[in-house]
């Protein structure tokens, strides 16, 4: 039992979100029997259609290994206080820069061109979340307002860039040319390169591993250095940390700057491990769900990496689920994903009032 007012650990960062997906469930198992389908057929075929082959499952990883970037990116920024909502636009600007690097610097070999590609979008992404920072600390300006701002703007900018500066002569698509050496990143191309292994056809990448590099890095930063801990001081009371001798107005932009560079890492995932080339739209909404990511794994890098598995099950079960199922399409996995999201965070403790009574123990 838990003293007045506390909750067992493992009750918070396990039960009550277990509680929250499994009542997420129910109410979307109702909307798929409201529509005429079996709930149970359709939780059986997302289910198969994500972890039931290899294929699945290398869909699911890449969708999640962007969902760890984002949701890291979030977290981070939470830390401090501070809600990024700009990882869209973050993630974009990181892609044109992963590109202008990867393409002009072709004529060198790969393992020089990756690498440096993989620092100039996480450069990008850090000035485009920088900015917003500077902005808090040296206007006032709030970092929600400014942030999606930028989402704009970083789209509008990456269309011009793409259809003036980096697509071909001639050619149609809103692309620019492929990056040569990115087909290094795909574990597909190099299984069938280097072992003459025939994999199944997916964009899973070794991003993955950067994703998992990524969640280990944040948890060394956040609890075993000096910055991490004033981050989550300012995060806390940046009141107490200034008594405390950290000036919160450079823990905000520093946090910031890092929160942008670990959303311009998705870009690496995309532009270098999948697409090879840059493309428009290439981010579809994953800066927004790295927010309901990083709300379920309670901002912690481990429940992050648990929660982004979650959403990339939700991804490719959904469109596995939407291929045998007409009736329950594309806009019906986004009605189900929403209403995970819903009971994740903006009803993330719709269950706490009843399991403090249920493990309160009166003071003798």
């Amino acid at each position: 039992m838990a003293a007045r007012g506390d909750l067992p650990v493992w009750v918070d960062l396990a039960l009550i979100p277990l509680l929250n997906l499994l009542f997420a469930l129910v109410i979307s198992g109702l909307v798929v029997l409201i529509i005429g389908e079996n709930p149970l057929e359709a939780m059986w075929i997302m289910l198969k259609g994500a972890v039931g082959s290899l294929k699945g499952w290398g869909y699911l990883l890449y969708y999640a290994t962007n969902f760890v970037f984002t949701g890291l990116a979030v977290a981070v920024a939470f830390h401090a206080g501070l809600f990024n909502i700009g990882g869209e636009g973050q993630a974009y600007m990181a892609g044109a820069g992963a590109a202008a690097v990867g393409l002009s610097l072709e004529f060198l070999p790969w393992p020089i061109v990756i690498p440096l590609s993989i620092l100039a979008s996480m450069a990008v992404g850090a000035f485009w979340a920088w900015v917003p920072g500077v902005l808090q600390v040296k206007r006032g300006s709030h970092i929600v307002i400014t942030t999606i701002m930028f989402n704009y703007i970083a789209l509008s900018l990456m269309a011009y860039l793409i259809n003036y500066g980096f697509r071909p002569v001639g050619k149609m698509a809103v692309e620019s040319r492929e990056i040569t050496g990115a087909y290094i990143m795909s574990f597909r191309e190099v299984a069938r390169e280097f072992f003459d292994l025939r994999l199944p056809s997916t964009p899973l990448n070794f991003s993955v591993f950067l994703a998992i590099a990524a969640a280990f890095a944040v948890w060394y930063l956040l609890w075993r250095t000096k910055l991490g801990y004033e981050i989550r001081a300012v995060g806390a009371s940046p009141e107490a940390a200034v008594y405390a001798g950290i000036r919160p107005d450079r823990i905000i932009v520093i946090t910031m700057a890092i929160s942008g560079a670990l959303a311009g890492l998705m870009a690496v995932n995309e532009i270098l491990g999948a697409q090879h080339r840059l493309v428009l739209g290439f981010v579809q909404g994953a800066g927004f769900v790295g927010i309901a990511v990083a709300l379920m794994g309670r901002s912690h890098p481990l429940g992050i990496m648990l929660s982004a598995m979650l959403f990339g099950l939700l991804y490719q079960g959904g469109t596995e689920l939407s291929f045998a199922k007409p009736d329950i399409n594309r806009d019906m996995i986004v009605v189900i994903q929403g209403l995970v999201i819903l009971f994740m965070g903006a009803l993330e403790y719709a269950f706490r009032p009843w399991l403090t009574a249920l493990f309160f123990r009166p003071e003798d």
